[in-house]
């Protein structure tokens, strides 16, 4: 199957990144809000990354004509010529299924359906539709246009051809594409990733050590980019929370259930540098002034 055409379903961090990344590519992309003012904000930050990136000499192409490749849309029914659509929105079941089986009546026959979910299982998602075996994960990891890993998740009733076609589009994207054979909440690297991040929380909220500290820690001694607590608050405390009641409720194991000191934050709304609160401050410009105490 050849994928000609991209439609992203959200228009928050991921679903900007993995249109961003798409129309690099060359693919012509629809990318799907049901705001307004979420569009606008997510042209602008694809902008801002594409000039960034002329800047450097990482993309040859003249910004405007890869923006060009990207439709904003707050119609759903714009998928209708897709041969390959990604949802990218919320982490909640309910919402998930919901957007699936609305894709899954307006897609072509033909069409692939994949969820950019970290962590609910794939095969929950394929048993709303009529297309189960076009159905897959493809998890982007943040930030998208810098992440080269891509997670390409084979559902219980994925075909053989999705899978390939799911692992030949990443490499098209010039990303890496790493298998997932099984389908099970969390999939590979977030089954990894998780335990670290738990235990972090856990330790900041037993009063061992601070949010700075671990992350300085990780960065300096694991060779980490971002610390854990800096990357939690890029993606959002309200995604991780969703991730992991999302691996707990599949799994009914205690290690998964998110502590205490990380539902108070979701409770208090700070999700992170989306709302100037997470495991740190930010300024009105997302620059980040200290920890949050």
């Amino acid at each position: 199957m050849t994928i000609k055409k991209v439609f992203v379903m959200g228009a928050g961090l991921m679903g900007s990144g993995i249109a961003q990344v798409s129309a690099q590519a060359g693919y012509s992309v629809i990318m799907c809000d049901i705001s307004r003012e979420a569009l606008d904000k997510a042209t602008g930050n694809i902008r801002w990354s594409l000039e960034k990136f002329s800047e450097k000499g990482i993309i040859r192409e003249p910004v405007d004509k890869v923006l060009d490749r990207i439709t904003p849309t707050m119609e759903a029914e714009d998928a209708s010529e897709a041969d390959l659509a990604i949802e990218a929105v919320f982490e909640n079941i309910d919402l998930k299924k919901e957007v699936f089986q609305k894709l899954d009546r307006i897609l072509p026959e033909h069409a692939v359906l994949a969820s950019n979910t970290s962590a609910i299982p794939i095969t929950t998602l394929a048993s709303v539709t009529n297309r189960r075996d076009r159905v897959l994960g493809l998890h982007f990891f943040s930030p998208v246009p810098m992440m080269q890993a891509v997670e390409v998740i084979r559902a219980m009733t994925t075909s053989d051809e999705t899978f390939e076609t799911a692992r030949k589009f990443v490499i098209s994207l010039g990303k890496e594409p790493i298998l997932v054979h099984r389908d099970i909440p969390g999939f590979l690297i977030n089954r990894i990733n998780f335990c670290a991040s738990l235990e972090a929380m856990r330790l900041v909220e037993a009063g061992i050590a601070s949010v700075e500290d671990i992350d300085k820690g990780l960065r300096l001694a694991s060779g980490r980019r971002m610390g854990i607590f800096e990357t939690g608050d890029m993606v959002g405390l309200d995604v991780t929370y969703g991730a992991l009641m999302a691996m707990y409720e599949e799994t009914k194991d205690p290690r998964w259930y998110p502590p205490a000191i990380l539902r108070r934050k979701i409770q208090l709304g700070h999700l992170g540098r989306k709302t100037g609160r997470g495991w740190y401050v930010y300024d009105a410009q997302g620059n980040r002034i200290g920890p949050s105490e």
